[in-house]
């Protein structure tokens, strides 16, 4: 185990091999304005082809996904994958943010030990669900930062309507109990097919269940500013989207995606599929193909 000092930034480094490739896990301290400390998981294959931020999604932590950087790492992808704040092994009150760029500084600073670490390759950016918020808005802000984007079921509205009355609670409770958590009703057997895997969800320590009223406030405004402002995405960018999902919803998705301004820009949906289509039995492995495939492509 190493500590690396970056800009007044502490890095906790454990590093051990994995064929065929080096793996990490480390967190990073003394952020700026006291911002909690960030677990992440790095993935360092030999002759690094390209390199990718994956952003988990609401609630889940980056160890999910265990198996998809494993696979890319074989395709030469490294991948950076922290656990955003108030998420697994990360500081900060559960689910909760008091402003929605504050994901955004999370993204800086693990964007930051990736170039480090695996400098002079095209960056992409990847989100499942809310990760898949913070990937396209943290582009709406930072143009170029993305030679490409990939989305997963992403979070830009709900699958289910939320009454006019609950909306407007949520929003007296942002202001008054900003960190009021309430269930917020996810069960694995709305997020994949795969009842290993859903059990897994339901039993994860590491899960959060709560979802508090600042997080769905901030999350909320930040879905309306990402519609309004589409169009000024212009990088190269993959939406694959589960059909049947419970979660996020999937016009929302389409929505966006015909507003975007990318030249270069494709919707996959997926009939059948849930919300996590990587869990997915049989075909989510060969997605994660897919994405790794598509990014190769466009290095």
């Amino acid at each position: 185990m190493s500590t690396q000092e970056r800009k007044g930034v502490a890095s906790t480094v454990s590093r051990i091999s994995v064929h065929p490739y080096s793996y990490e896990e480390g967190s990073i301290a003394g952020r700026a304005g006291g911002a909690p400390t960030l677990a992440y998981q790095l993935s360092l294959p030999e002759g690094a082809r390209a390199a990718v931020l994956l952003l988990h999604g609401y609630g889940e932590h980056g160890g999910r996904y265990r198996r998809v950087i494993e696979r890319w790492a074989k395709k030469k992808i490294a991948t950076a994958v922290p656990d955003l704040r108030g998420h697994g092994w990360s500081a900060g009150a559960r689910g909760y943010c008091d402003r929605f760029s504050e994901y955004h500084e999370d993204v800086d600073d693990v964007l930051a030990v990736l170039r480090e670490r695996v400098p002079g390759v095209p960056l992409f950016g990847f989100g499942h669900s809310f990760g898949g918020l913070i990937t396209a808005t943290y582009a709406l802000g930072h143009p170029g930062t993305f030679h490409g984007i990939v989305l997963s079921s992403p979070y830009f509205g709900l699958a289910l309507q939320v009454p006019g009355a609950k909306k407007l609670a949520g929003q007296l409770a942002s202001h008054l109990l900003p960190k009021l958590a309430l269930p917020s009703g996810l069960a694995g057997k709305d997020l994949t097919h795969d009842e290993t895997l859903a059990r897994l969800y339901d039993t994860d320590p590491l899960v959060n269940k709560g979802a508090t009223a600042r997080w769905f406030t901030e999350s909320s405004a930040a879905q309306r500013d990402l519609l309004a402002r589409a169009a000024q995405i212009r990088a190269p960018i993959v939406i694959f989207q589960g059909g049947a999902d419970r979660v996020a919803s999937p016009s929302a998705a389409r929505a966006v995606f015909d507003r975007l301004g990318s030249a270069d820009k494709k919707f996959d949906e997926r009939n059948g599929l849930f919300h996590e289509i990587l869990n997915e039995p049989e075909v989510g492995m060969e997605i994660a193909d897919e994405m790794a495939d598509w990014m190769l492509a466009h290095v």
